[in-house]
């Protein structure tokens, strides 16, 4: 069995890829899905729209998505009395290494539905060398 190196698994990528930006951000729940032509990754961000959020690919190929509530929604919530509050209000975070073989230019995001879904189109993999018969001479 090979030996995947550390940014050749994405779980390992995950464990050490800074989740939780500075401030008060929460973690935004993910999914990761892989096809032959793309990374395909979708956030939970209820109750966040397009306006809200902010995606980019920052240095070394690592995606980050921020989402942070307008602050006129901000006074709103102080005016009320929360009981209970599991959805991650005020602000989510989240930040995955990539892979090497991805289109940066090509990087397309969209929200709906409280659900933002990032697609990172990935570069083809070239064909391996098949193996062949070399001729042998005297003079090159």
């Amino acid at each position: 069995m090979a030996e995947l190196s550390f940014f050749g698994n994405p779980f390992r990528r995950l464990l050490w890829s800074p989740l939780i930006l500075a401030g008060s951000s929460s973690l935004a729940a993910m999914d990761w899905l892989e096809t032959p032509s793309a990374h395909i990754f979708k956030f939970d961000l209820p109750g966040f729209g397009s306006e809200d959020v902010k995606v980019q690919l920052e240095e070394g190929n690592v995606l980050s998505v921020q989402a942070e509530e307008k602050q006129k929604e901000k006074q709103r919530q102080k005016e009320a009395v929360w009981h209970v509050t599991e959805r991650g209000r005020g602000s989510l975070a989240r930040r995955i290494a990539l892979p090497e073989n991805v289109r940066a230019e090509q990087i397309k995001a969209q929200v709906e539905n409280g659900v933002l879904t990032v697609v990172v189109p990935k570069e083809p993999i070239p064909p391996k060398a098949k193996p062949r018969t070399i001729a042998v001479t005297s003079k090159l």
